[in-house]
């Protein structure tokens, strides 16, 4: 892999500010606060802010890709949008000492991709409005669902290994990466093929059929399980490996025993699952159409985090079944001071505040720090963290993120942990 001189200087330059910042003393200290959050010790509300509207972000060009190899211009988009995030809303981010080179894994996937129709409003926005072409409408289409089949290039994975210790080793450690988990969120695909309307009347009108899909969904992601653990393609995500919807894996109770370094196993790291469609389902149909079938999976792993935007504050009678629960996903759409009696000190309350603020016509730090001010104080006695995600636009501001993370910071700081 040939990268031109100039592409090399531009990615040695962004290494090396990676590299003198992820040395920084916080680093541990924000990463040990993660830990406690995780393993349930008092501990302060923690921030992370992820899943940005990157192409509203470009402030004095910093984000601006200035490589010409494509593959540089990957690794380059990386480098940069982490040193952008550090100087404008690092919150409690940590910093890796080392860059990763994924292992370069192909699947055949499961038979079907969507079919779908869509509508942009900005055309340098992935946020899209999408309408879905059914193809799953009866009980025979379940043979549209194939096992996947998995492949890992071991000398493609090798060349870029390779290419990547010559361009960055006098600056960091180059390490190989595998799969640290999976979004595990079956409804998000069978919607996609299903239809949301169908799917949800389906429910009540061919439990069966919906059971059923259901089931052999589930099937062929256990198979994929399977050949990633018999090819050796899992790599620990108990660091700051970003868990389910929420922040880091950072935890002592990982990777547990039996553990072999040179192979690990599910057990060994976190695993999560959703079912966000099911955001209107009582927690009777939730646990007969999704959850008992997610606990297939979610058995699997070591620590589990559970949920997104799908309001869970009335769903923890079914979610305490699973019995490696950590974390919970408390979307914008759940009432707080329920969700913090709900979940008590037993698990992580991982509460989501709302991203409109960001989109409105007119920016309004004052509401955002009430808003964010009540939540604290009715989730207090929990262990907190605080994710802002799903940013779709800050209306070209990028001001208004980098205040919101500095209200976010002055709050949480403010707030004292569990006692």
């Amino acid at each position: 892999m040939r990268i031109p001189q100039e592409d090399r200087d531009i990615l040695c330059r962004l290494a090396e500010q990676q590299a003198g910042i992820a040395g920084l003393p916080v680093h541990r200290e924000k990463a040990e606060l993660w830990r406690r959050l995780n393993d349930l010790e008092p501990v302060r509300p923690l921030v992370w802010i992820n899943e940005v509207c990157w192409n509203e972000m470009s402030a004095d060009d910093e984000l601006t890709l200035r490589c010409a190899d494509p593959w540089a211009r990957e690794l380059e988009q990386g480098l940069r949008r982490l040193l952008y995030q550090w100087r404008h809303f690092p919150c409690d981010m940590v910093v890796d000492g080392y860059l990763s080179c994924p292992l370069q894994i192909r699947s055949t996937g499961l038979g079907l991709t969507e079919d779908v129709d869509i509508a942009r409003t900005d055309p340098t926005s992935s946020v899209v409005s999408r309408h879905f072409h059914r193809q799953i409408v009866e009980p025979e289409d379940i043979v549209k669902i194939k096992t996947p089949v998995v492949t890992h290039e071991v000398a493609a994975t090798e060349e870029r290994y390779q290419a990547m210790v010559e361009l960055f080793g006098d600056i960091m450690p180059v390490r190989k990466v595998g799969i640290k988990g999976r979004w595990f969120a079956p409804w998000d695909e069978l919607i996609r093929w299903w239809g949301v309307t169908e799917a949800m009347m389906d429910l009540v009108l061919r439990p069966e059929m919906v059971n059923a899909i259901m089931a052999r969904l589930v099937d062929a992601y256990m198979a994929e399980l399977e050949q990633w653990v018999s090819l050796n393609l899992l790599t620990r995500n108990d660091d700051n490996t970003r868990i389910g919807s929420g922040a880091y894996g950072y935890t002592r109770e990982l990777p547990g025993s039996p553990y072999d370094a040179a192979h690990p196993l599910p057990h060994n790291l976190w695993g999560c699952a959703t079912a966000q469609i099911f955001s209107g389902v009582s927690p009777e149909q939730h646990w007969e159409f999704a959850l008992r079938h997610e606990m297939r999976w979610l058995e699997r792993w070591g620590l589990t985090y559970y949920g997104c935007c799908e309001p869970l504050d009335i769903k923890m009678g079914i979610l305490r079944r699973i019995p490696n629960l950590r974390k919970v996903s408390m979307s914008p759409w759940v009432d707080v001071a329920r969700g913090a009696r709900e979940i008590g000190r037993d698990y992580v309350f991982s509460y989501k505040p709302t991203p409109a603020l960001l989109a409105e016509d007119d920016w309004r730090p004052g509401l955002a720090r009430k808003m964010l001010r009540e939540a604290l104080d009715k989730s207090r006695g929990c262990n907190v963290e605080v994710i802002m995600k799903d940013i779709s636009t800050v209306r070209y501001q990028p001001k208004r993120l980098w205040e919101w993370a500095e209200i976010a910071m002055e709050e949480v700081l403010r707030t004292p942990g569990p006692q």
